[in-house]
């Protein structure tokens, strides 16, 4: 289900007060021109532009995506420590490679955040996505067990996204 504008005449509210914010905090004054200016541009620029976003699948479960992104935060000081021990370490000890990953996620949002949490995590780089969209390619530093990865990309980054956007 994609999430659809409440009203036509402000159709991203968030961006809305974001800009009109945004414009006050740069002008440092809260003069009745910048007022003026500022919600004309807050209300003229996501009209303006609306029509050019593509509509993106709703959030269910807004607590599961905290919870994702706490889980996310935590993955990227772990690996960190782990990947400065490995670079730190003997050079033999490395096995960098690529692999595929099946994806089981639909939509550009949740595949995109799929790779973006693999590349933020250290040690893991997603290189692309099939153009059937079905498999997530990706580049490991060390890589002693292909299946291991692919089943660790899946549970802790891929069911949550799932759950999230109910794919």
């Amino acid at each position: 289900m994609l999430a659809k504008p409440r009203f036509k005449w402000l159709p991203m509210p968030y961006h809305s007060i974001l800009l009109f914010v945004t414009w006050l905090l740069l002008n440092n004054t809260l003069a009745p021109g910048h007022l003026f200016l500022g919600s004309v541009l807050a209300l003229g620029i996501p009209l303006l532009t609306s029509s050019l976003s593509k509509p993106q699948p709703a959030l269910h479960k807004p607590m599961h995506t905290f919870r994702y992104a706490l889980r996310v935060l935590g993955d990227i000081v772990t690996a960190n420590l782990e990947v400065a021990i490995q670079v730190m370490g003997p050079i033999k000890n490395l096995n960098p490679g690529f692999f595929a990953v099946p994806l089981d996620l639909e939509g550009e949002l949740p595949i995109t955040l799929l790779a973006s949490t693999v590349s933020l995590t250290p040690g893991t780089v997603s290189s692309e996505v099939s153009e059937c969209r079905k498999f997530l390619y990706v580049h490991a530093l060390t890589m002693k067990n292909e299946e291991e990865l692919i089943q660790t990309i899946k549970q802790r980054y891929e069911a949550p996204l799932m759950e999230i956007f109910s794919c």
